[in-house]
């Protein structure tokens, strides 16, 4: 079944489709795609998501929902962004800024958001498919925010383990993560970069890898895999795991769907209008999920371990 990280990149999408020239009302119609995703009652959601869903129900416009938090809410979601404005540095910016500030106001939120749409749209525009000069992104990665000295060092790291060819899950490791990914996004975003060059290339060792770190996988592993679509291309992930997938009414033929939709749209310069499905039944399929949740987490109570 979809994570609540595919379903928001899926909600960016949409609103992508109808308007991609105006950050503004992008930033109002994904703000409706929030509300009715918390009333559909989702397994899995953060705690600033969900206060600032709250906020967007009780009328706080879109402008002024997002809460204080620096998780992982804003970067989960930000890839396609950059995937879809590759060329357009400037319109990145500004809705990757439209989509944090929704849910998310602290500066290292927009941050980790900016920085992997912008990863995001480097893999998208690189014609030869090279891997990177990763001194290069880390030094564009650096002026995202050339003062804020936290950023700077768990980049800089980065480079020093890439250099030193420090697997994946030891890098998650000299970050102070040996119980998992947190839901930091200071932690979860150069994590997720790590895996994509450390394994550039690579869709399956790239998402094994990240999830190797435990924690909050879910979510690293949804950037990482972003990251490494977008490098790699569709045809490239594993088809064995795209048939593992039952879930629906999101499905993987919508998700194809509005992803055509959406590289149609870029050709022909103009909004085409977003994907319909059943959503209702959305609600059914949440209430399956959690029970799902449920019985996972009780197995592993019982023998065997």
């Amino acid at each position: 079944m979809l994570s609540d990280d595919t379903e928001h990149t899926l909600f960016v999408a949409q609103s992508l489709l109808g308007h991609p020239d105006d950050a503004g009302a992008f930033q109002r119609r994904l703000a409706w795609h929030l509300r009715w995703w918390l009333a559909s009652l989702p397994a899995g959601i953060g705690k600033a998501t969900a206060q600032a869903c709250l906020k967007l129900w009780s009328g706080i416009p879109p402008a002024r929902s997002g809460v204080f938090s620096a998780g992982n809410g804003a970067a989960m979601r930000s890839a396609i962004l950059g995937g879809y404005f590759y060329d357009r540095p400037e319109m990145i910016q500004l809705y990757a800024a439209a989509s944090t500030r929704l849910t998310h106001t602290d500066p290292r939120a927009e941050i980790g958001a900016r920085a992997i749409a912008n990863v995001a749209a480097w893999a998208v525009g690189d014609e030869h498919k090279e891997r990177p000069d990763f001194d290069s992104i880390v030094s564009k990665l650096v002026e995202l925010a050339p003062d804020d000295g936290e950023w700077n060092k768990w980049i800089k790291c980065a480079l020093e383990a890439y250099r030193e060819g420090v697997s994946v899950p030891d890098f998650a490791v000299s970050l102070g993560l040996e119980n998992g990914v947190t839901g930091y996004i200071y932690r979860t975003v150069p994590v997720a970069i790590y895996a994509w060059v450390r394994h550039y290339g690579d869709f399956r060792a790239t998402l094994e890898k990240a999830l190797d770190c435990g924690g909050d996988a879910d979510t690293v592993g949804a950037i990482a895999g972003a990251l490494a679509g977008a490098t790699v291309g569709a045809d490239k992930i594993p088809d064995v795991w795209i048939r593992g997938i039952i879930d629906w009414p999101r499905s993987t033929t919508l998700l194809r769907r509005v992803a055509g939709r959406l590289a149609e749209q870029r050709a022909a310069g103009m909004p085409l209008g977003e994907v319909s499905y059943f959503w209702p039944a959305v609600l059914p399929r949440n209430l399956l999920f959690l029970l799902v949740v449920l019985f996972h987490g009780f197995r592993r109570l019982t023998p065997p371990y």
